[in-house]
């Protein structure tokens, strides 16, 4: 599908192969496609991670950083459990912290919590998680956003997080480890008693669209609820139906609060202000259409998958950081980006760490609402150009 953004900005499939040599990439060091899974790379694994690790009973997994950060980083979790299975290393898998329900929905927790641990224990998480959880343990990882670089191997660069820590460790550990491009897990969603109120009330049913409102940033990469308004009312009225905005806000600690705007002309707008994460991963996959900032909701609802497999078209705003690094590498999560964007992504850059234009003015006003509508418009329409 061909999806063509306004002047100014470019869209970016989740399904885009980005080559080695358009981008600022690290090589590997080996071509991926041509070392067996299981088999040794042609690099020194580190010996000390790799004997601690190998004497491990139990793995901890503890993230209690931000949001977003934590679930691009589960790849690397994912990483080691892979590398302990092909070495037929057993161990007991348990997660903590306030993210351990969601990490429990990646499936990577596949020993019960209760099992006793043997031999070592390895905690495995960002610094906050490990500062908390770590004290006594024989090895501890810390998976940091800022650490790995923009890998590159058989021609491919591998700019989002997920996997640039999956393919870090791979090469900390050794082996050809069996997981592929998207490397980030997908988190199982169900049923639960909000979501079934939504769908009895008629908020589920028809056009619905989720626009992710938190940010932590709000002078820079807040959108303003009045502009997803907006984009509502362009998509309903160019698809002549009667649009349903949720507006998800933040801040789960201040409690679940709902409430119901004025209706619009094509829109009828709710807000669900505090709602819990593992509630919002089984409402995001019931919306026909997810639109955010790169913030830790926006990813979270690319993980979220439906019953049956499918989730909804996400789209990212990116103004200022690298729309590659800062994704899921999910097919179905999109970016649209700046100019200034595109270029942190092509210097494998940060504003803010590398000081690269840190005082610019490109914030959110740069997507217009009836130009961001037609590129929606696209996705949901399956429109090639």
């Amino acid at each position: 599908m061909t999806v063509v953004a306004p002047a100014g900005i470019r869209f970016h499939q989740g399904s885009l192969v980005v080559p080695a040599g358009a981008v600022h990439t690290t090589p590997l060091g080996y071509d991926r496609d041509s070392v067996p899974i299981g088999a040794p790379l042609p690099l020194a694994a580190s010996a000390e991670l790799v004997h601690r690790l190998s004497g491990c009973g139990e793995i901890v997994v503890a993230f209690e950083g931000k949001l977003g950060d934590s679930l691009l980083a589960l790849s690397g979790v994912r990483a080691v459990l892979d590398w302990l299975r092909l070495r037929s290393v057993r161990v007991a898998v348990r997660a903590v912290g306030q993210y351990a329900g969601l990490i429990a929905r990646t499936g990577l927790i596949t020993q019960p919590q209760a099992t006793p641990p043997n031999g070592w224990r390895a905690v495995i998480g960002d610094r906050t998680g490990i500062e908390a959880h770590g004290s006594e343990a024989a090895v501890s990882l810390v998976l940091d956003p800022a650490a790995p670089p923009c890998w590159s191997s058989d021609g491919r660069a591998h700019p989002d997080l997920p996997a640039r820590h999956y393919l870090a460790l791979e090469r900390r550990l050794g082996i050809r480890l069996p997981d592929t491009a998207p490397f980030a897990p997908t988190l199982t969603t169900g049923p639960n008693n909000l979501v079934e109120e939504l769908r009895s009330v008629g908020w589920l049913g028809g056009l619905t669209i989720a626009a992710i409102t938190a940010t932590s940033w709000p002078e820079r990469k807040d959108y303003t609820a009045q502009r997803y308004i907006e984009l509502a009312e362009h998509i309903a009225e160019a698809q002549q139906a009667q649009a349903r905005l949720l507006l998800i806000g933040g801040n789960p600690g201040d409690g679940l609060r709902i409430t119901m705007e004025a209706p619009r002309r094509h829109v009828q707008v709710l807000r669900l202000d505090g709602m819990a994460t593992d509630r919002l991963a089984d409402l995001f996959p019931h919306c026909h259409l997810i639109v955010g900032n790169d913030t830790g909701l926006t990813h979270l609802a690319a993980m979220a998958q439906g019953q049956n497999g499918s989730s909804p078209p996400v789209i990212g705003l990116y103004a200022r950081h690298s729309h590659g690094k800062w994704r899921t590498g999910l097919l179905h999560h999109h970016a649209l980006a700046t100019d200034l964007s595109d270029r942190m992504h092509q210097g494998d850059l940060c504003p803010v760490r590398d000081a690269i234009a840190p005082d610019t003015n490109i914030h959110m006003d740069a997507f217009p609402p009836a130009a961001l509508a037609q590129v929606c418009l696209d996705l949901l329409n399956g429109v090639r150009r």
